[in-house]
């Protein structure tokens, strides 16, 4: 193909210093903004959205071309100007260090076996713990409860209690823990930072500063845990996460991990995980509460499979039904609205706009997954869309 074959990639409209915010930000936020956007370049697949300061954000919003950019061979991770902000907060942890950092691969390979199904077993009674105390939160209610909250707090402490043997007490108490308030700000910051215009460089130094304060507030809520954990004889350290970090070498280097890599990867495991398995799960809940005869068959499902005694791990792969909902909820609400790629050389994306060795382009998941042209009614929810002769 020739160079005047190429075409540019299409852009949503701008605005002088407000550059395209004024066309994603909505009252609902950033996401609504792009997938209405999505909907607008459906048949290019492709558009791009500039942002203050010069940077700019390149999305993917039709299958068609993310069926490229998730092609291995052919495409890598990188860290987009959104998740270069996330770093500020994680560093150099799984999700936020650099595909060629060393830190990454010593990581990668330490910790691949904390993620296998054996170790996912020895989590188990940790997670099914956290779960009944969420029940008997939930039994002794003389109120309707907040399915959104309660959620948050099931996996914080689920998280934190199988990957590090640490309690929150989020069920004991009605406050938020000083490690959620510090997260939830230092988070907001993050994506209000990545669209705010810098205006004001007094008012950028004073936000600046409130989020360096949150991020060494989570670092003291963290290193205590990890400082504590050394200072226990080797021998009552119980099979966690934490206890994988702190006494596997890297396989192929024999390196340890260092104390701010560890940090660094409890943040990555507490802030990745818990709001995104939140979201999902109070999000499943809302599906099943609307739906009087989904919810009976996933109770049915649950007495044959479990009935009354208590759950044990093999359980979890015979509940079909569960998966699918998870499953459906998944696709329509993707716990990550976007992840970043980049092309390991040069290519042209779709036969029509050339994207340069490691420039970021977003696979906008929203838009993605309800693309009409790969599901029919693509907003409706359907478990049954994920069964094995349909999937």
């Amino acid at each position: 193909m020739t160079n005047s074959e190429c075409e540019p990639i299409p852009s949503v409209p701008t605005w002088p210093v407000l550059g395209a915010l004024p066309s994603v930000l909505t009252r609902e936020g950033v996401v609504p903004g792009l997938s209405r956007m999505a909907n607008r370049f459906r048949r290019e697949g492709i558009f791009r959205v500039p942002l203050p300061g010069g940077t700019a954000l390149t999305f993917v919003c039709n299958a068609d071309l993310a069926a490229e950019v998730v092609d291995d061979a052919r495409w890598e991770k990188v860290l987009d100007p959104f998740m270069l902000r996330v770093r500020l907060l994680s560093g150099d942890g799984l999700f936020t260090a650099h595909s060629d950092e060393e830190a990454w691969s010593v990581a990668h390979r330490v910790l691949a076996p904390a993620f296998s199904g054996s170790a996912m077993a020895d989590y188990f009674d940790a997670k099914l713990d956290v779960l009944n105390e969420l029940l008997d939160c939930w039994r002794r209610a003389d109120a309707p409860v907040d399915v959104v909250g309660d959620t948050i707090k099931l996996t914080l402490e689920t998280i934190s209690l199988a990957g590090f043997d640490h309690r929150f007490g989020t069920f004991e108490r009605p406050q938020l823990d000083p490690f959620l308030v510090a997260l939830a700000r230092g988070g907001q910051e993050i994506v209000d930072g990545a669209f705010r215009p810098r205006l004001s460089t007094w008012y950028e130094s004073r936000k600046q500063r409130a989020f360096e304060r949150d991020v060494a507030e989570l670092h003291g809520l963290v290193d205590p845990v990890v400082a504590a954990r050394r200072a226990t004889p080797r021998a009552a350290w119980p099979n966690d996460l934490l206890s994988r970090m702190l006494s596997s070498p890297d396989p192929k280097t024999g390196e340890m991990l260092s104390d701010a890599n560890v940090r660094y990867q409890i943040l990555t495991f507490l802030i990745a995980g818990h709001e995104t398995t939140a979201g999902l799960l109070a999000l499943a809940l809302h599906y099943v509460a609307r739906d009087p005869a989904l919810a009976d068959s996933l109770c049915a499902e649950a007495d044959e499979v479990v009935g009354r005694r208590a759950p044990r791990f093999e359980d979890v792969r015979a509940l079909a039904l569960s998966r699918r909902v998870l499953d459906e909820t998944l696709r329509l609400h993707p716990t990550l609205p976007f992840i970043s790629r980049g092309p390991k050389e040069d290519v042209r994306l779709g036969g029509r706009y050339d994207v340069r060795r490691g420039q970021a382009v977003a696979l906008l998941l929203t838009a993605i997954q309800q693309d009409p042209a790969v599901w029919e009614d693509p907003l409706r929810f359907d478990p049954d869309r994920f069964l094995p002769e349909r999937a």
